[in-house]
């Protein structure tokens, strides 16, 4: 409870509530020389006493609702990709070229799920499309310039790093001065009144419209979670980029996907704003500015709004403006170097940057709901998974935890959907009187309108 306690006093919770969270410990899962399942733990925790905080307030102030953090439901939900079924077939992982490399002084990893960025890796190494044609190029070029050369083509490589060489450098420490979930207040605009609550089951975020301008994992994790407890959760994407179909079945529970053209629908996107309570990006810092959506621009369009942000290696700092996912957080800041195997790196049981820091953004966008209610102002919610891993590595004991997994089993559920069959995890987030499974499930991935319901 000690690293839920941190988390929570850093989310400016009232350190009592802590003794309402009970926790169900099972060693086995996610085996791993860092603390993962402890602080997977932690972070849906803290998620879970959010949510049962803010239904206590909406339902006239009673008693805070007691939590529960099961690690078998955490370690499930963690990999929920991989339990991922529809209509019997598994998700489709990595793609070819996503993976480590050996190079002529190292190693750097990639990533090409996506079209536009495998084109971009391929582009800048002058390689065709083969994973023995790529190997070839990577094995007589020294890493660190794999990870230059790619990276000013817009694609996806990074060099592996001990702690000690991500320590020293300039984008960790811009990463150390942050806290681990960033709240700033905006304005002084006025208190929202939240209008009470009720029902089975109990969703304290009932009621609110919530702008989902993320893609991948951590963001659509975040929104995934308040469409659970009851907000009305809209995601938008440009036309011309579509999602992964398996990632967006995955963390498209309880939400609808509309298409949306930020510079040709503007007029759409301001309707939208003008009653949204939240507004969630998950683009480079800086990367919507141009279409008025900094927080300070959207504040000022929607006094008292709650935004929240996330980034690959935070808002400031060398890498602030460089593309990110998991997978090549853990390599630049020695959590590949942690966990690496007899002959090559590692990487850990669960993309649990992704799943942690989505799990910490829902916590802050519900303690900012009720910041807001109580003390008014826009408010401003920030995380990055550099930052997450920061707080990993910190916690390293260096001893390898063993043990095998827990069945999965109750964990999973299974329901029909636009999608067909699908087999998922359940949501981890458990308070009494709160809702075990999403109100819907995904849809087909731009198919709704782009309007509130």
């Amino acid at each position: 409870m000690t690293r839920l306690a941190s988390f929570w006093s850093g989310l400016g919770g009232d350190p009592a509530l802590v003794s309402r969270v009970t926790a169900v410990e099972r060693p086995g899962v996610l085996p791993s020389r860092l603390p993962v399942r402890e602080f997977s733990g932690a972070c849906v925790g803290v998620c879970a006493l959010a949510a049962a905080e803010l239904a206590a307030r909406r339902t006239g102030g009673g008693e805070v609702p007691a939590v529960r953090v099961d690690d078998g439901a955490v370690a499930t939900a963690f990999v929920s990709e991989r339990h991922l079924r529809v209509d019997g077939r598994a998700a489709e992982s990595f793609a070819p070229l996503s993976r480590f490399w050996r190079t002529a002084d190292g190693w750097v990893r990639t990533h090409a799920n996506y079209p536009h960025h495998r084109a971009r890796l391929l582009s800048a190494l002058g390689a065709p499309k083969d994973p023995d044609a790529v190997a070839e190029v990577l094995a007589g070029r020294p890493a660190r310039e794999v990870e230059e050369t790619v990276t000013a083509a817009g694609g996806l490589a990074v060099a592996l790093r001990t702690p000690e060489e991500w320590a020293a450098h300039g984008q960790s420490a811009a990463v150390a001065r942050l806290p681990l979930v960033e709240r700033v207040r905006l304005d002084a605009a006025p208190a929202r009144e939240l209008p009470a609550v009720g029902g089975d089951p109990l969703l304290p975020a009932a009621g609110l419209r919530v702008l989902d301008l993320t893609r991948v994992i951590a963001g659509p994790i975040a929104t995934r979670t308040l469409a659970l407890l009851g907000a009305d959760v809209l995601r938008l994407d440009p036309p011309g980029m579509p999602e992964l179909p398996d990632q967006h079945t995955d963390t498209g529970f309880g939400k609808r996907s509309a298409l949306l053209d930020l510079a040709s629908g503007r007029e759409v996107f301001e309707e939208l704003l003008a009653s949204a309570d939240v507004v969630v990006t998950g683009y480079r810092p800086g990367a919507l500015d141009r279409f008025g959506l900094s927080a300070e621009a959207l504040a000022e369009r929607r006094p008292g709004m709650v935004v929240a942000q996330l980034s690959a290696w935070g808002a400031t700092g060398p890498w602030a403006g460089r593309r990110g996912f998991d997978s090549l957080v853990q390599v630049a800041t020695g959590i590949a170097h942690i966990e690496r195997g007899k002959d090559r790196p590692g990487s850990l049981p669960a993309q649990a940057l992704d799943h942690g820091t989505g799990y910490l953004l829902a916590a802050g966008v519900l303690r900012a709901v009720a910041d807001q209610a109580d003390e008014g102002g826009s408010r401003l919610v920030r995380v990055a998974l550099a930052r997450t891993a920061r707080e990993l590595v910190a916690s390293a004991s260096g001893d390898a935890v063993h043990g095998g997994e827990v069945p999965a089993a109750p964990w999973l559920a299974e329901r029909d959907s636009p999608l067909g069959r699908l087999r998922y995890a359940l949501p981890p987030v458990e308070f009494v009187g709160g809702p075990r499974d999403w109100a819907r499930g995904p849809g087909v991935w731009g198919a709704d309108a782009a309007r509130w319901l």
